[in-house]
């Protein structure tokens, strides 16, 4: 039995309109999409290597052939996920956040980094909860320990970017994929939410996992 696993944004949750949408069209194909909340009630918490564990722990112990589905940070996790677990047959990357600490660091300013560092939280928009809530500085420290270039193993993927994302540019996908022939890279005309391109994120799954 194939696994179907998608895997929300940083600050989203597994109610946000992309996991929503993708949950009834999975149902309509009478298809199974798992929509684990990465929050785990502890935002404040969250790292990488969390989300890691909570994924591994939750579902690539069966031994059963899985496709990951991830948005921007829960991209980013699926991509890590892929190269370590052989059970990973195909991921599927909506604005994947590669680089996003270098990005976040650079729309924080010195100043603001350091103040996180120091005081060990910084206050951000939570959408899922909408409201403001803190991350730990250990989500930074965490994240660095990461080098996107060890990310070599060749799983089939998709990556599905806006050409006006915002948030992780373009070229983080473009960079990614010019290295690894088995990455197929399809750019759409959208920002970091790809929210007005549901129907081509779809269609481009669709014939990706050929459902």
């Amino acid at each position: 039995m194939h696994q179907f696993i998608y895997l929300h944004g940083f600050a989203s949750s597994p109610q946000s309109t992309k996991a929503k949408d993708l949950g009834d069209r999975f149902t309509q194909r009478h298809l199974s999409l798992a929509i684990p909340d990465l929050n785990q009630d502890n935002f404040t918490d969250l790292t990488l290597t969390r989300q890691l564990r909570q994924v591994e722990a939750d579902f690539l112990t069966t031994g059963q052939p899985v496709t990951l589905i991830g948005s921007s940070f829960g991209g980013l996790t699926a991509a890590w996920l892929g190269q370590t677990h052989p059970e990973v047959e195909r991921v599927i990357l909506l604005a994947p956040a590669f680089g996003f600490l270098s990005h976040w660091i650079t729309r924080l300013g010195y100043q603001q980094m350091q103040q996180w560092k120091d005081e060990g939280f910084l206050p951000v928009y939570h959408y899922g909860e909408e409201k403001m809530l803190p991350i730990s500085y250990g989500f930074a420290e965490d994240a660095a320990q990461y080098r996107e270039s060890e990310i070599q193993r060749e799983v089939p993927t998709l990556i599905v970017h806006g050409t006006q994302d915002e948030v992780i540019p373009l070229q983080a996908s473009l960079d990614f994929a010019s290295t690894r022939p088995w990455v197929k890279l399809l750019q759409l005309e959208s920002d970091h939410s790809l929210r007005d391109q549901s129907e081509a994120i779809w269609q481009a799954i669709v014939e990706f996992c050929q459902l």
